[in-house]
């Protein structure tokens, strides 16, 4: 089980992805628009620059829905190895099936 802090500093990342993303997203169209003034890119970068580090869609890491491992991420299941292997050994995962020989 990974640690609380980290899980909840992930989750913080994540709301304000999307919260923060749409703003984020018209700021860059306005950069990187050559017809506009460069007065007006450059506003928009300081604008840019002035939202939060961690409202960035690419500081969120996946992490396992059910222990918050970082490391070992299937990202079709949400899970970790760990976590697929234990609730394949279960039978909780449809069409997956532990190989033995």
């Amino acid at each position: 089980m990974a640690k609380t802090s980290s899980i909840e500093k992930n989750n913080k990342r994540k709301r304000l992805a999307k919260q923060l993303g749409p703003k984020r997203a018209k700021l860059k169209a306005v950069v990187m628009n050559q017809s506009v003034s460069l007065e007006e890119r450059f506003a928009a970068q300081l604008k840019l620059a002035a939202l939060p580090r961690n409202s960035a869609e690419n500081r969120v890491h996946n992490r396992c829905e059910l222990t918050g491992r970082p490391r070992g991420y299937y990202r079709k299941l949400k899970l970790s190895r760990i976590a697929l292997r234990q609730l394949g050994n279960l039978g909780l995962i449809p069409g997956l099936v532990k190989s033995s020989w």
